[in-house]
C-alpha cells in the first residue's frame, strides 16, 4: 500500500511515516516509480515503535533498535539486551508509582479520618 493508505491505516501522518524513515525507523519498499509500498510487516513494526515510545523508550534506543533490526537476524542478542534494560526500567517504574500510591493511601486515610471526626462534632 501506498503512503496514504498506510497512513490511514497506522493512524500516522505522512509527514510522521516520512520523518520516520529519515530517521532510519521505516525502510519500506519501492515500487518501479520509486513510491513507497508499505506492508502488513510495516504495520506491525509501526505498531512496535508506537509502544515503545508509549513505554518511554528514547527516540535514540528506538533508532538503534531500528537499525539492529534491519541488520537481520544476528542482532537478536543485542535486541534482547535493549528490551531486557528497558524492561528494568518498567519494573522500577512500576516500584516507584507503588510507593506514591500507598503514600496517597496514607494521606486520604488522615484526610478522611479529619473530615469524619469534624463532622462528629457538627
Amino acid at each position: 500500500m501506498q503512503i496514504k493508505a498506510f497512513s490511514a491505516k497506522t493512524g500516522l501522518s505522512t509527514d510522521t511515516l516520512r520523518y520516520y524513515e529519515k530517521e532510519g525507523l521505516l525502510m519500506p519498499e519501492r515500487d518501479s516509480n520509486g513510491y513507497r509500498c508499505y506492508g502488513n510487516r510495516d504495520a506491525e513494526w509501526v505498531g512496535f515503535i508506537l509502544r515503545l515510545k508509549e513505554m518511554g523508550v528514547p527516540l535514540a534506543q528506538i533508532k538503534e533498535y531500528a537499525r539492529l533490526r534491519h541488520m537481520g537476524d544476528a542482532t537478536i542478542p543485542q535486541r534482547y539486551e535493549i528490551l531486557l534494560a528497558h524492561r528494568e526500567n518498567l519494573i522500577r517504574k512500576q516500584q516507584e508509582l507503588a510507593e506514591h500510591q500507598a503514600f496517597l493511601a496514607q494521606k486520604l486515610a488522615v484526610y478522611r479520618s479529619a473530615m469524619q471526626k469534624s463532622a462528629d462534632y457538627v
